[in-house]
């Protein structure tokens, strides 16, 4: 309180005019608040500082989650690498190609004359390919069968007095052990079954891409289409085709350790063979669903419809599969390195008829269910000890 005199001499108290009683009295709590405050944010910061962050380092992560190839390989395994990854990507190898000779104009003339004869000329896909001895016996077909390493076994001889018609199973992701088996003689299939000329068989469309095309027929491919196969069993004795039965859809049931064969529909392989007097053999590859790694698709999932529709619209299924790299074990497109056995079993006769019945048919795809369950069942415990279970003909 301030002191002023009256005209009396008195003196009077006026209020607020004393700096002291102009203090807010909140203050003095507001400064504590702050300095506690700021004391905490300290011991927050000195416990924050003394604790190391757990931030991944991402190499280490990498390293932890590929298996990475060692540095130190022998030069064959190297080499046995390098073929079965040039033919994976065979379809791009060629594509480019292609696209590098239309870049060059001189040789336009020359491009323009092998479109035409490839598309309207050349019939050699229908009527038993080109097949070349020289191409299918090179060294490169022998690296790429030693990757898995695929192989065969024979159980019976198959006499050069009649055609043939393989029945291979299962169809897998890709199918490299028909590949090896049957277009190649780095398994010696020639010199096991002297005076059979095999041609296995694919789809047509693969002869619509140049150069890619010529390389199938140099190894025998020929197209699957029903004038094809009627032309090469036609050809006479030792004539044989190789089909691999459950195409497109048996692929959608390749997983490891299963053996799920879409056979129970199919017989117009059986009828061929009737009607051409062609036997039957059935042929088991054992590992050939193991070489990839697939997605689950389990009927009445999203994936399986997907896959479905995409077949029905282009002719050909879309497998979500991985496999390893080339510098890595378990991340990438190539198939991993699993034994493909290739057991081929005994010959089913059948006699010949133009018009075969529905009863014959199925009489014979009985017996030739039974063939090859009596495979399975023979060397399921040696070439199939890791199976999640049995045979199974799904449809």
């Amino acid at each position: 309180m301030a002191n002023t005199f009256n005209g009396n001499g008195a003196s009077l108290q006026v209020p607020g005019n004393n700096l002291n009683d102009a203090k807010q009295p909140t203050r003095p709590k507001e400064k504590l608040t702050r300095t506690l405050s700021a004391s905490t944010l300290r011991d927050r910061l000195s416990k924050l500082a003394a604790t190391p962050l757990n931030v991944p380092n991402p190499v280490a992560t990498l390293h932890a989650n590929v298996n990475f190839v060692p540095a130190k390989i022998p030069r064959k395994r190297r080499l046995q690498m390098l073929a079965v990854a040039v033919w994976s990507v065979s379809i791009v190898i060629t594509t480019v190609a292609f696209l590098y000779v239309c870049s060059i104009p001189p040789l336009w003339p020359f491009l323009a004359v092998y479109l035409f004869w490839a598309r309207c000329v050349d019939k050699s896909p229908e009527n038993g390919g080109r097949t070349s001895q020289w191409f299918r016996s090179l060294s490169f077909w022998k690296y790429f069968a030693d990757y898995y390493p695929a192989s065969f076994l024979k159980e019976a001889d198959l006499p050069p007095d009649r055609p043939y018609v393989f029945g291979y199973h299962p169809h897998g992701i890709i199918g490299m052990g028909a590949l090896a088996t049957f277009a190649t003689e780095a398994t010696g299939f020639s010199a096991a079954f002297p005076g059979i000329k095999p041609h296995l068989l694919t789809l047509a469309s693969n002869f619509q891409m140049p150069f890619y095309r010529d390389i199938l027929m140099a190894l025998g491919v020929c197209s699957v289409s029903k004038q094809s196969c009627s032309n090469i069993l036609k050809a006479g004795p030792g004539s044989a085709i190789t089909i691999v039965v459950g195409g497109a859809a048996e692929s959608l049931s390749a997983h490891p350790g299963t053996a799920d064969l879409t056979l129970k529909r199919r017989l117009g392989f059986i009828k061929l063979a009737i009607q051409h007097g062609a036997d039957l053999v059935p042929v088991f590859s054992f590992g050939e669903n193991d070489i990839y790694q697939q997605m689950p698709n389990q009927r009445g999932t999203m994936i399986y419809a997907f896959q479905r529709k995409f077949q029905s619209i282009f002719g050909f299924t879309l497998p979500l599969f991985h496999g390893r790299g080339l510098l890595n074990y378990n991340v990438g497109l190539m198939p991993y390195r699993r034994q493909i056995v290739a057991v081929i079993g005994n010959p089913i006769h059948v006699e010949r008829c133009e018009k075969p019945t529905l009863e014959e048919l199925t009489r014979v795809q009985q017996r030739y269910i039974e063939e090859l369950t009596r495979i399975w069942n023979t060397y399921k415990d040696t070439f199939a000890k890791a199976r999640l279970r049995e045979l199974n003909i799904i449809d």
